[in-house]
Order: structure tokens, then sequence, then C-alpha cells
């Protein structure tokens, strides 16, 4: 039997839906009213969603206040253009549900949501009951997201939560193994969203037929992104292929223990302003940023959107 919910989503969470890099200053404050020209960049660039809240965010390291300030204001710099994603990066069941609760009223399309990533690994069905008590609860459907190293969801647990729980309708898989987006594409239902993080990879993912990608690089260069899956869309696979290979060299560029720094650092030479991580991640180094200079102009070449506030 066709699940309904993920109906209604199969068609509207795909393509490229960037997590949004949180704007800190100097001293690890949240930066009021930054959000909106990051917003607009996406949109003007073609992105077909938004995530607020994912790794490439930080929202591991938001306050619930923080979090709550930082969705709203997201949300309302959207306006309703494209559909509006809220990551959820937390330690328990019931601290997931309060700030989706404490968001009020405002229109979420969808969850993303990690297991619990702490020591401690709840099996199988504690996992199951997890997601089925943040979708009763909140209503809102959700995507899991395959990131956490120490509680990694195997593709039949993945499966096993999606049929145990209607409210989730697809997942975003974080490994490295191309392998993983295969199975599941060849596993799932056909309306479940299979989409893609694993950035080396985008072009294969979206050959395999996955869905789209909320990945580092969809933050970083979203029009770029937004050409390879439009190329695999329309069959022009030596057209995503070059534009796979400028990305993987980008890629290979940047510093993963600090990668939402560098994401960062990549959307200023686009225009925003150059916004700090959370310590205590480091700053972009004199000697990353050559080396992402190093590589980045072939990728820039490929669009002609720029931030608004380089204007």
């Amino acid at each position: 039997m066709s699940n309904p919910i993920a109906l209604k989503l199969r068609n509207t969470l795909t393509g490229i839906l960037p997590p949004l890099s949180m704007p800190f200053d100097e001293k690890g404050n949240l930066v009021k009213g930054a959000l909106k020209a990051q917003v607009d960049f996406m949109i003007d660039s073609g992105v077909r969603g938004l995530v607020v809240g994912g790794s490439t965010g930080e929202g591991h390291t938001l306050s619930s206040t923080e979090f709550t300030e930082a969705m709203i204001e997201a949300h309302d710099a959207n306006a309703g253009r494209v559909p509006f994603v809220v990551g959820l990066i937390v330690q328990s069941t019931r601290e997931a549900i309060d700030r989706v609760k404490a968001l009020g009223d405002i229109k979420i399309d969808a969850l993303q949501v990690t297991p619990v990533h702490y020591l401690f690994k709840p099996g199988r069905e504690a996992t199951i009951e997890h997601f089925r008590a943040i979708w009763e609860e909140t209503q809102v459907p959700i995507l899991i997201y395959n990131v956490i190293p120490w509680n990694y969801l195997s593709i039949d647990d993945m499966l096993a939560i999606m049929e145990a729980v209607p409210g989730v309708v697809g997942m975003k898989q974080s490994s490295g193994d191309v392998k993983s987006v295969s199975d599941l594409m060849l596993r799932s239902k056909p309306e479940n969203i299979v989409l893609t993080g694993i950035d080396a990879l985008l072009y294969p993912s979206f050959a395999l037929g996955a869905h789209g990608a909320i990945s580092a690089l969809t933050c970083a260069v979203p029009g770029v992104t937004v050409k390879l899956f439009d190329a695999v869309q329309a069959g022009d696979h030596k057209t995503a292929k070059d534009i796979h290979f400028r990305l993987n060299a980008l890629w290979n560029a940047l510093r993963h223990d600090n990668l939402p720094a560098c994401v960062k650092y990549i959307q200023h030479r686009q225009g925003l302003p150059l916004f700090h991580p959370r310590a205590p991640m480091e700053r972009v180094t004199d000697a990353q940023k050559a080396a992402i200079d190093a590589v980045l102009g072939p990728v820039l070449e490929l669009t002609s959107v720029r931030a608004k506030s380089a204007a």
C-alpha cells in the first residue's frame, strides 16, 4: 500500500536543497538579520528548497533559543518561495519535539532528523519509537538524516522505520558508499524520497536516481550543484561529468574537520559576508584559503549568480 504522506512530498522535496550556514560573528554570536542575504542567494541560484539547522549549519551548536530565532528568521526570509526543512540534531526524543513545538505555527514542509548522537545507541525498536513519537507529536513529515557514525542506520533499519512510521517519508544518506544509495533506490518504495549527502559523489548518486541532495557543496556553490542535477535529469552526462570533476577538485581541497568554515569562505567569495564557525571549530587558515582559491575558479565560472550583498 502506498504512503499518501510520502506521495504528497515526493515531487516537492527534490533537487538541490542546501543546508544554510549559520552566520556567527567573531565571538560566536548569531548575527541577527544575516540569514536573508543567504536565503536570497540560494533561491536566486535555483535551489528547490532550504534546510536550516543541519551539520553545515552547525545545528548541533544552537541553543533552544537560537534554534527558534534562526528558524523563524530563515522562514520569514524564504517567504514561502521554496519548501522549508527544519533540521534536528538533538540528544533526545523530548528535545526534538519541544524544539518543533517552540516554532509555533510557521509552515514547515519536513523535518531532517538524526538518530540520537551521544555515546549510547538505542536499538532498532527504540529508534523506531523515537521517529514515531516525533511524527505523532508534531505531524510534520520526517526525513531520516543518516549521518551519526556511532549510530549509523543500516538500509534495513531505515526501511523498517519508514514501514512502521507513515510520517517518515525518506532519508538523506550521508555515507561515502554510493552502494547504499543504490540499495535505497532498489529497495525503498517508489514514493519514498532518497537524498544524497555524499559530496564527492553527487553525480553518480544522481545518475543512480537519487531525488536530490542536501550537502556542504550544495550550500557552498548552490548554482553549480543545480546545474549538475539538471544536467543529469536532462541526460547530459558529458556536462554532468565535467561539473563533477570540477566539484571533486574543490571537495579535495576542503579540510573536513572545519568544513562549515570552509563553506562560509566559499560563500564569501561569491559576495556574502565572511562569517565564522562557532568555537572550538577552527577558522579557515590562509593556507586553506589558498588551496580553495586554486581550484575554485573553474567551479565559479559555471554560474553567474552572485549574492546581492556584493552589489
